[in-house]
Order: C-alpha cells, then structure tokens, then sequence
C-alpha cells in the first residue's frame, strides 16, 4: 500500500510515517516547505521519501498525486493556530489552508480513486451542555473561525468522496513540535503556582496512538466519521454515574504528578482566564464508541498515553 500524508513537519504526520514504516507501507510526506523541517530525530521519517507540496494550489495537487498515484492520502495539513485565525489579515490564510486546500486534496483523491483520511476537531460544535458529541450528528455551530474552516473542509470531503475517514480529535500532543504538555512542563520548571481553567472539559489525543489507529482505518473500508481520543479513565461522580473526561486544569495536576512537579496548579473558569481570542468549547466531550462498532481499537487511556509520553521526553520521576 502507497500512502501519501500531508503536514508531515507536524506532530501527527511525523507519527503516521513512523507507523507506515514499521507495518512494511510505502510513505510519502509532505510539507509546504523544500525539506523535511520537523524534528532532527533518526526517527524514519527523517529518510523517508519526501514532496515539497503547496496544497491551495490545486493544479499543484492534482498532478503531484496523479504522479505518485497513492492508495491513501492521510492529509494532516492544516492551519492550527486558533487564535491567530482569528486576526482579520489572517483569515483568508486560514481558509485557503484548511477549506481549499482539503477541497484541493479530496478532488484529486477522487480523480485516482485513492482512499483519504482527513483530521478535524471538537471545534466544529459549540461545545455547550455536557452530553458527550456522536460522530455523526450535526447540529455544530462551530465558536470560531478554525472551527468554521474544519467543518468547511469536512463537508468538501463528504462532497467529493465515498471513500474517505473524517477523524475528529482534540488536546493533541506528540514528540514533534509544541503542545501543551511541553509549554506546561517548562512553565513548572520556572513558577511555583500556574492557573489552569477547569470548566473546558474532553479528553487529550497522544499523536502515537493516533497514527496506529488510523493506519489501522485504512487498512479497512470502514468508511465514515469518527472520534478518536484517547480513553477516559471510568471514575464515579458520587452520583453513580461514571465518567472519566477531564479538565485542562485535572490535565496539568497529572502532567505535574507524574513529572514529578511539585508546582501549585491553581482551578480558574475560562472567563478568569482571559487572554483567548478565540472562544474555546466548554463541552469537547467525543464519543468514539463508533469505533469498537466497527472492529477498530480505540486508543488506550489518556493516563497511560501521558506516562509514555513523558518517558519519550525523559521527564518523569
């Protein structure tokens, strides 16, 4: 199997070309720059076969991939900066990115028949009431201007193809680039005390268990949208109901934990907080029972995605 990803100098393509080298595939990556800027790792990534690509340009797309000819274009691309997009001067940016620049993809996905795997996010609802979101309903009314462009780009995708996974994640964090774990981590090494909001709630998405998993999509024809964090840890409430969604402020106090840390973590509402641009959902609870429904694993456990993470960084006590 040939497979193509888009964004390979981002934190979940470096990870799906790893993965695609480990089960035996043919990987291609991409990236809008000359040369493989992600991290300097020996990882194989780093000596795998690589297409500088521009993907809101469509004559550009349609023949780089009429040339290569995939099987599968896991397309990662995207413009991730949230509150940047927010800025006037920068959202046409975002949405020749994530709107165009998928359509671009899709359409050429279609013109050879090639499976595509395309990364959205929790963005794309309004993240009110508490009620964890179903793959496929949709009512979003997306706060934002990045979620606006997700959800743009997953209805291209459904416009264009049959053949394709729409994969909605959220809190994601990999080895290769910046994320919260890492700002957290070198925040505690220089305060005593950090504040943290407490009323956005979800689950994080380790970038290493999320590469196996969608290889393990496309390796199928279990076509669809899904939700794919990784698992919640079932506690009770103390009102015998069970649930394990989190907090980025519960985030942070087992960040510190297991790291080792003995800074204060300090609860505060997102309203406290201040300093977003954009508007955060409170609610980015994801159901990914779709998963087990189709004979796909779902990703283990956030605690233990967190504690292997944290070995790669060689950081816990």
């Amino acid at each position: 199997m040939k497979v193509f990803v888009t964004g390979v100098a981002g934190q979940l393509g470096h990870d799906v070309m790893n993965e695609l080298y480990k089960r035996g595939y043919e990987g291609i990556g991409s990236d809008l720059a000359q040369t493989y800027q992600g991290i300097a790792d020996d990882s194989p990534v780093t000596r795998m076969p690589y297409v500088s690509l521009d993907i809101t340009n469509a004559a550009q797309v349609a023949q780089t991939l009429k040339t290569i000819h995939p099987d599968v274009v896991v397309h990662c691309a995207a413009w991730t900066a949230v509150d940047a997009a927010e800025d006037e001067e920068n959202q046409e940016k975002v949405k020749a990115v994530n709107v165009k620049g998928t359509e671009n993809i899709a359409k050429a996905c279609a013109a050879i028949d090639a499976k595509m795997v395309y990364l959205s996010t929790d963005y794309v609802f309004d993240g009110q009431g508490d009620t964890p979101w179903q793959p496929d309903q949709t009512d979003y009314k997306p706060l934002n201007v990045y979620g606006k462009t997700k959800l743009a780009g997953e209805e291209a995708v459904r416009k264009y193809l049959t053949k394709y996974f729409i994969v909605r994640i959220a809190w994601v964090f990999g080895i290769n680039g910046s994320n919260f774990i890492k700002t957290m981590l070198n925040v505690g090494k220089t305060h005593d005390e950090v504040r943290v909001v407490n009323d956005q709630i979800g689950t994080p998405t380790y970038t290493y268990d999320l590469a196996k998993l969608l290889v393990d999509m496309i390796e199928t024809e279990q076509y669809g949208t899904y939700h794919a964090t990784n698992s919640e840890l079932e506690q009770d409430n103390g009102c015998g109901t069970k649930t394990g969604y989190i907090s980025w402020y519960d985030f942070t106090k087992e960040i510190y934990r297991q790291a080792g840390y003995t800074t204060k973590v300090t609860p505060v509402t997102t309203e406290e907080y201040g300093l977003s641009k954009a508007k955060r959902p409170f609610n980015s609870r994801l159901d990914k029972s779709k998963l087990t429904e189709n004979g796909l694993e779902p990703l283990p456990t956030w605690t233990d995605a967190l504690s292997r993470y944290l070995k790669v960084l060689k950081v816990n006590k």
